[in-house]
């Protein structure tokens, strides 16, 4: 089962993105309901063309619709944390 939603990531899973903070790491990060810890996958806002590579590090997002939650930082690198979500597509690297 876990290998069916990794090849998803590969094939460039696309969905929502939001933000978080993570009391416990910090720097480019992120959270996905699948992929291992330690994954780094490159996420591309599709509304602005701006993309960051983030590590897999936490659980989530748990709200339906959202594929990835990535950190502060990394929202600001995508150019959505005033938004607070973005069109995104996921690539694992």
């Amino acid at each position: 089962m876990i290998i069916g939603f990794t090849s998803t990531a590969l094939a460039g899973e696309q969905g929502i993105a939001s933000y978080y903070q993570n009391p416990h790491f910090g720097g480019l990060i992120a959270a996905h309901r699948t992929l291992p810890f330690g994954t780094q996958v490159k996420v591309l806002n599709l509304d602005n063309g701006r993309s960051a590579i983030v590590k897999i590090v936490d659980r989530g997002p748990f709200i339906r619709g959202r594929i990835i939650d990535v950190s502060t930082a990394a929202a600001g690198v995508l150019g959505f944390r005033q938004a607070g979500v973005a069109h995104v597509r996921i690539e694992k690297i």
